[in-house]
């Protein structure tokens, strides 16, 4: 959850570009950390669901129209996540990741675990992406991501 990783960032004192001292700094990552629940959260999850979990929970085939919407209710969201959190800065607070960047690409890798490359079409995303991921390094990336790129062979 948000809180746990805003306490764990706090209680041991992680480099400060995570969750920055910075009062301006630490205002972006709140505002986008309070924004992603309704927006970026529940859109791609949305995604997820509908294409990965309810298909194989239930055994009925996938709804198109209830994806189609769930699409594009994601993709409101994209835009409106470049345009007023990414902007034309590397990360969502500027120069340096944080914990801002960290959640919501999280978040992104559902639908495209679900095989919906949300990034495909959107260069500046994608960047961002390819950004975040340097900065945790690759490795770790594919390992913290490892169990639900495999979901669908369940």
């Amino acid at each position: 959850s948000i809180a746990i990783l805003l306490y764990l960032a706090q209680k041991f004192k992680t480099p400060d570009h995570w969750y920055p001292c910075d009062l301006q700094k630490r205002a972006r990552v709140d505002e986008y950390l309070s924004w992603q629940h309704t927006n970026i959260r529940a859109k791609a999850s949305k995604v997820f669901i509908t294409k990965v979990l309810l298909p194989l929970l239930t055994g009925q085939p996938l709804s198109a129209e209830k994806l189609e919407v769930a699409t594009e209710e994601l993709n409101v969201v994209l835009k409106q996540f470049e345009e007023k959190f990414l902007q034309d800065k590397p990360f969502i607070i500027g120069s340096e990741i944080s914990l801002a960047d960290l959640v919501a690409v999280v978040e992104l890798m559902q639908p495209v675990c679900a095989g919906y490359d949300l990034f495909e079409e959107r260069p500046k995303l994608a960047e961002w992406r390819r950004r975040v991921e340097e900065a945790v390094g690759k490795q770790l990336f594919q390992e913290a991501h490892e169990g639900i790129m495999n979901i669908k062979n369940l």
